[in-house]
C-alpha cells in the first residue's frame, strides 16, 4: 500500500476525514427509512404499478449490496480519494435528479444508480479511514461508522416524515443531496489519495454475472403474486437467474483473483456468520419497508405519525450494540447473537397480535423489542465475520458478509412483499371477495403496498372494513412465517459459533470471548477493504 502523500495528518485533519466519511455513510440509511416512508406519497403523485412501486426499495439496495465488493477493488486500484469523491458525488447528484424524476421510471432508474454510487462512497470511504487511523483510533473510527447508520435508522424516519408533510415527499431525496454534498466538501479538502500497488483489476464476469443473477431473481418474485409461479415470464426469469448463478460460481472458481472466494465456505462457522447477515433482512430490514406502508395507506397515519412510531423499532439501535459491546467480556459473541434474534423473533409473533386500527400505545411495546433484540447482534457482526477464518482471508470474508447482508436485504423485500400479497389475495378470496374481470390478484398487490383507495377501485364491490381485516390476517401471518424464520437463523448461530471446539480445525483465529480476533482492531473494517491495511 502506497500514498503520495506520506507527511503525518494532524488530529484535526483525521477527523475532518472522519467527519466526511460518516456523513456519507449517514446518508446511506436515510436513503432507504426515507423513500420507505414517501411510498404512499409517490404513488399517488407519479402512478405506477405495484412491481414500479416496489424497485423504489429494491432498485437502491440490490444496486447497493451487489456493488460493494466491486467497488472496494476498484478503490484499490485507482485510488480510494478518487473513488469516494465519485461516488459521494454522484451519490449527491443523484439524489438531486431523484428530487425531479418525472414518472416512476426514471425514479426506479435513478434509484439504482444511487445504489451504486452509495457503494462506491462507502468502499472507498472505508478504506480511507483504514489509510488514516491506526490500532484503538481504527477501532474507535469503525464504530463512529456504525453508530452513524444508527443515527440514520433511528431519526431518518422521523425527519422524512417531517419533510414529507411539509415539502412533499421530494423534499426527502433533497436531503440526501444536502448531505452528499457536506461529505464532497470535507473529502475533496482533507482526504488523500492512497492505493493498493498489488491491485488486479476487478472480476468483471463475476460482478456482472453476479448483478444479473439477483437482478432477475428479484424481478420474477415481484411478478409472480400478479402473474402465478407458473406463468412462463416468472419460470423464465428465475431460471435465467440460476443460470446466471451457476455461471457466477463457475467464474469464481476460474479466476485468479475472484470477487467471492468460495472456498471460505468450508469454514463451518463461516457458514453460521452468513445466516447471521441474512437474519435481520427478515426480523428487522423488511419492517422498515411494511411498517410505514401499513400506518400510512392502511391505518390512516400521517407521514409524521408513523415517523414517530417507527422511532420505537429502530432507537435501540442507538445504545444497545454499544451494550452488547461491553457484554462480550462475560459472553460469548455467539451466544449474545443468538439470544437477540430469538428476542427479535418474540417481538414479531407478539407483533402480530396487533390488527389494524389499534392504539398506537400497543404497538411500540413489542416494536421495542424487536429493535432491542436486533440490536444486540448488530454490533458484533463484523467482528464475527473476521474472527472465524484465517487472518489472511478476513478482507475476503467481510466481503463476502457484507454482501450476504446487503444483497440479502434487498432479496428480502421482493420476498416478503411477494408473500404479504399472495396471502392477502389468499384471505380476501376465502372471506368471498368477488374478483371481478381477475382483478384480485393486481388489488391484493395495492393493498400489500398500501394502496388501499386503488385496490377499492378495482373491487368495486368490495368493501373497505373488508379490505383492511384481509390485509390484518395476512399481516399477522406473514409475521409469525417471519418470527420462524428468525428463530431457525438463531438455532443456526447457536449451532455453528457457540460450539466450544468450533474453530475449523484450528484454521481461524480463535477468538476469546469477545468473538474478536485478538489483533491491532481491524476485526472492524467494512466490505473488502481489510486487505488494504496490511
Amino acid at each position: 500500500m502506497n500514498s503520495p502523500d506520506t507527511k503525518p495528518r494532524t488530529r484535526a485533519q483525521k477527523l475532518l476525514i472522519l467527519g466526511a466519511v460518516l456523513l456519507a455513510a449517514l446518508s446511506m440509511p436515510l436513503s432507504f427509512t426515507g423513500p420507505a416512508l414517501a411510498l404512499p406519497a409517490i404513488g399517488q403523485s407519479l402512478g405506477g404499478s405495484a412491481i414500479a412501486l416496489n424497485w423504489v426499495t429494491n432498485a437502491f439496495m440490490l444496486s447497493f449490496g451487489s456493488c460493494l465488493m466491486a467497488a472496494g477493488a476498484l478503490a484499490d486500484q485507482f485510488g480510494r480519494r478518487r473513488l469516494f469523491i465519485l461516488g459521494v458525488g454522484g451519490f449527491a447528484l443523484t439524489s438531486l435528479a431523484l428530487a425531479f424524476a418525472p414518472t416512476i421510471f426514471w425514479l426506479d432508474v435513478l434509484r439504482a444508480l444511487q445504489g451504486v454510487a452509495g457503494a462506491a462512497a462507502f468502499s472507498a470511504g472505508a478504506a480511507a479511514l483504514a489509510q488514516e487511523f491506526e490500532g484503538h483510533e481504527r477501532t474507535r473510527a469503525f464504530s463512529f461508522l456504525g453508530t452513524s447508520f444508527g443515527l440514520g435508522l433511528a431519526f431518518g424516519p422521523v425527519v422524512s416524515g417531517f419533510l414529507i408533510e411539509s415539502l412533499g415527499w421530494r423534499s426527502v431525496f433533497l436531503t440526501g443531496t444536502v448531505i452528499a454534498s457536506l461529505a464532497l466538501a470535507l473529502g475533496w479538502r482533507c482526504m488523500r489519495e492512497s492505493r493498493d500497488p498489488d491491485a488486479q483489476g476487478l472480476d468483471w464476469l463475476g460482478a456482472i454475472s453476479f448483478t444479473a443473477a439477483l437482478t432477475l431473481f428479484t424481478y420474477a418474485v415481484l411478478k409472480a403474486p400478479e402473474n402465478g409461479w407458473g406463468d412462463r415470464a416468472v419460470v423464465g426469469l428465475l431460471l435465467a437467474s440460476a443460470v446466471l448463478l451457476l455461471a457466477f460460481v463457475a467464474i469464481e472458481n476460474m479466476v485468479k483473483r475472484p470477487m467471492l472466494d468460495l472456498s471460505l465456505f468450508r469454514y463451518p462457522r463461516f457458514i453460521g456468520v452468513q445466516f447471521l447477515a441474512a437474519a435481520p433482512a427478515y426480523s428487522y430490514v423488511v419492517l422498515q419497508v411494511l411498517l410505514p406502508v401499513r400506518f400510512i395507506g392502511i391505518e390512516g397515519y400521517s407521514a409524521m405519525e408513523a415517523g414517530r412510531m417507527m422511532i420505537a423499532l429502530s432507537a435501540p439501535m442507538l445504545v444497545v450494540p454499544i451494550l452488547a459491546g461491553m457484554m462480550t467480556r462475560w459472553i460469548s459473541a455467539g451466544m449474545i447473537c443468538g439470544v437477540g434474534l430469538l428476542t427479535a423473533a418474540a417481538g414479531l409473533a407478539w407483533l402480530a397480535q396487533c390488527a389494524p386500527g389499534q392504539s398506537a400505545s400497543q404497538l411500540v411495546a413489542p416494536l421495542l423489542v424487536i429493535g432491542l433484540g436486533i440490536s444486540l447482534p448488530w454490533g458484533l457482526m463484523d467482528a464475527l465475520a473476521v474472527s472465524v477464518v484465517p487472518k489472511e482471508r478476513a478482507g475476503m470474508a467481510m466481503g463476502i458478509f457484507s454482501t450476504t447482508r446487503v444483497a440479502g436485504e434487498g432479496v428480502a423485500l421482493a420476498v416478503v412483499a411477494a408473500m404479504l400479497a399472495g396471502l392477502a389475495q389468499s384471505r380476501l378470496r376465502e372471506a368471498g371477495v368477488a374478483d371481478v374481470a381477475h382483478a384480485l390478484p393486481e388489488a391484493a398487490q395495492r393493498l400489500a403496498m398500501g394502496d388501499l383507495p386503488h385496490a377499492l377501485t378495482l373491487l368495486p364491490g368490495a368493501e373497505q372494513s373488508l379490505l383492511v381485516h384481509g390485509y390484518g390476517d395476512a399481516f399477522h401471518i406473514l409475521l409469525y412465517i417471519l418470527s420462524g424464520i428468525t428463530v431457525l437463523s438463531a438455532a443456526m448461530v447457536f449451532g455453528f459459533l457457540t460450539h466450544p471446539s468450533a474453530q475449523d480445525d484450528g484454521h481461524a483465529d480463535a477468538p476469546g470471548p469477545q468473538g474478536n480476533v485478538a489483533d491491532d482492531g481491524n476485526a472492524a473494517l467494512s466490505p473488502a477493504i481489510r486487505k488494504t491495511v496490511g
